[in-house]
């Protein structure tokens, strides 16, 4: 089986319809509709912004409401980043994940997903570490927060999402290895997902997933949202929760191997939600827009392999997206989760 960025990199060669001539900075008629009424969803003006490019694979958004600025990382790069509009882009960890010379068996070695918390730290998944960690913002200092299960190492934490009381649920494929699943760094047999509870019990709550990468909570916390980035079944999937543990299997919840099978580039990758509950997440031509109940009502076409999103801004009505090689945004007519009153 491809990897991930193989299957990525080789779709997002592939020309997208509706981003020719484009000017300037801004890519025009970027949203597709769906479904009668999704445009109140957007600005009028339906423009993703162009930030930033230059990276090899961006990733991880996560946007700090405390110093109005956008963490992302480059996973292969080894380097995390700060956006905001005052300052326009600037290199925040490098390594993001391990040194070079800690790094010997690993495929990538940076830092992944990010997820800034109501408590003021900035979450990672690190795959040099094969570890989830918090960083202390004004020192850089880290903290590591778990590195095993039942006494065997992960194999790369992927991605990240913060409960209300402090549980982590964190996606675990081999995606930092050399080799993949082939690795002879793999001390598991299964690539899972796991709760890490407010006390440091670390569960692990599916283990049936090829490749678990995004990972979102619904506004009441009742599902958990996994993506699963497999060419083969690029699917989303979802399971109830109760008191944070789930009451029911993870079940197909969208199947995108129609846009797949279009030739569209990406696969499922990272998600963010919105405080009505929409699911904005990453797939084939951009990011899915989906209603509470798996039905697409929009997507956002960015034209390349897009890794991931996450709603920032004063107001949290802007989406960023990393897509491949860009920092992009667009603007909303909902606001991120974490805005919610």
């Amino acid at each position: 089986m491809q990897t991930r960025r193989e299957t990525l990199a080789a779709l997002g060669a592939i020309a997208t319809a509706g981003l020719g001539g484009c000017a300037g900075r801004g890519l025009p008629d970027s949203v597709e509709l769906h479904k009668a009424g999704a445009q109140a969803l957007f600005d009028d003006r339906w423009t993703l912004e162009h930030l930033a490019d230059g990276f090899i694979w961006s990733e991880g958004p996560s946007w700090d409401r405390q110093r109005q600025c956008l963490y992302f990382t480059d996973v292969p790069a080894n380097r995390a980043y700060r956006w905001s509009d005052a300052a326009g882009l600037e290199v925040f960890l490098e390594p993001s994940g391990v040194e070079a010379s800690a790094a010997t068996g690993m495929r990538e070695a940076g830092a992944n997903g990010l997820w800034f918390g109501a408590d003021g730290w900035l979450y990672l998944c690190n795959h040099g570490e094969r570890a989830v960690q918090r960083l202390r913002l004004d020192t850089l200092e880290r903290e590591t927060l778990v590195r095993d299960h039942s006494g065997q190492r992960f194999n790369s934490p992927n991605d990240l999402v913060r409960a209300a009381d402090g549980s982590i649920y964190f996606t675990d494929p081999p995606y930092g290895l050399e080799g993949l699943d082939a690795s002879p760094l793999k001390e598991m047999a299964v690539n899972g997902v796991y709760r890490l509870s407010p006390d440091g019990e670390c569960e692990r709550l599916f283990d049936h997933l090829t490749f678990p990468n995004g990972i979102a909570l619904s506004p009441d916390e009742d599902w958990l949202y996994v993506a699963q980035s497999d060419p083969n079944a690029p699917h989303i999937y979802r399971a109830p929760l109760r008191n944070g543990r789930p009451t029911g299997p993870l079940a197909l919840w969208y199947d995108a191997s129609h846009f797949l099978a279009a030739g569209d580039p990406g696969l499922p990758d990272g998600m963010c939600v919105s405080e009505d509950g929409l699911v904005f997440a990453t797939g084939p031509g951009g990011v899915l827009v989906l209603s509470p109940g798996g039905e697409l009502l929009a997507r956002i076409r960015t034209g390349r392999a897009t890794a991931n999103c996450a709603f920032g801004g004063a107001n949290g009505d802007w989406l960023y997206i990393t897509a491949h090689d860009r920092l992009l945004r667009l603007r909303s007519n909902t606001r991120g989760l974490q805005w919610r009153s």
